[in-house]
């Protein structure tokens, strides 16, 4: 196994993309749609997988890639709706092996109208929350080439941050990782406002159980935790875990992933940056001596001031 990856991060691997484009989708046939979080959790959120048979789809994507949807109907000056994208969630197998089975995490969008105060029903994600078994939707892609695991992804170990439905390419990343190998380590920050809320939560647990290299935590924003009185990010997970993830990411094999709201990455950028010795820093942030002090760092300065490196992957919305 090398012990480093190149310097200009690690080699990544062929992908197909846009083989369904929108003037010839692919169809899609509901195999699965059902909850993925506890019955209390205050959003809705949905596990959905469609049968790609017979299209370009079928096993010609990879976990980290999304795929678009078509939404039937018109937007509000009647021309038909443009695709929405969707992190792929399901393993570069597919969901049973075969490469045919495509899966998502879909919360519905529902919402108010700042001016109107009107009701706002978000027109893909409700369309795909509808969907029975057996219906079938139009669908794009594969989109997307960096947002991928590495070739030899055996040879490294991962750090992976994740918030809301940013979980999903994680959950199909960590389905190849430990398919018929293992990486060297695996960590899974996934972060929510409540323990309800956690996608895919048993899943993980479970995964945590039956593979010692793979370590499962979780941060929750607005409640209290076994092992924290106060409400904790995702970065936050740096601190509390902080010889861990010192040892973790002085490793020169360690990539760093985060998928989710927009915002997450400075904040976990801000905390490296507080716990990190600075040659190890630079290995995933190269800071720009104008950048000035840590707490006045903001987004405005990304890939200007503050540089990531090709070790780490960003997936933000």
């Amino acid at each position: 196994m090398p012990d480093r990856p190149p310097s200009d991060g690690p080699e990544l691997p062929e992908v197909q993309m846009h083989l369904h484009r929108q003037d010839e989708p692919a169809t899609g046939v509901v195999v699965r749609n059902e909850v993925c979080t506890q019955k209390k959790a205050a959003g809705f959120v949905r596990h959905i997988e469609f049968d790609v048979s017979g299209s370009r789809l079928a096993g010609n994507f990879r976990t980290g890639q999304a795929f678009g949807v078509l939404p039937p109907g018109v937007d509000d000056k009647g021309r038909p709706h443009s695709q929405r994208l969707y992190s792929i969630a399901s393993p570069t197998r597919g969901e049973q092996g075969k490469g045919n089975i495509i899966s998502t995490t879909v919360k519905r969008v529902i919402d108010e109208h700042w001016d109107t105060k009107k009701l706002f029903l978000g027109v893909a994600s409700n369309y795909l929350c509808d969907l029975q078994v057996g219906e079938t939707a139009k669908l794009l892609g594969p989109a997307g080439k960096r947002f991928v695991l590495p070739k030899n992804h055996a040879d490294h170990d991962y750090l992976f941050f994740a918030t809301g439905t940013g979980i999903a390419p994680f959950r199909g990343m960590l389905g190849d990782l430990y398919y018929q190998s293992s990486p060297r380590s695996a960590t899974l920050v996934m972060g929510s406002p409540y323990a309800t809320e956690l996608m895919y939560h048993d899943h993980f647990l479970a995964m945590q159980q039956d593979h010692p290299s793979f370590n499962y935590l979780t941060a929750l924003s607005r409640e209290r935790q076994s092992d924290c009185e106060e409400g904790l990010y995702v970065q936050h997970r740096l601190s509390t875990h902080r010889e861990q993830m010192t040892e973790l990411l002085s490793k020169p094999t360690t990539l760093i992933y985060i998928c989710g709201l927009v915002g997450m990455e400075m904040g976990i950028f801000k905390r490296m940056a507080r716990i990190l010795p600075p040659e190890i820093l630079s290995q995933y942030l190269r800071v720009d001596p104008e950048a000035g002090e840590i707490d006045n760092w903001s987004r405005k300065m990304l890939h200007r001031k503050l540089k990531p490196t090709r070790r780490v992957f960003l997936e933000v919305y």
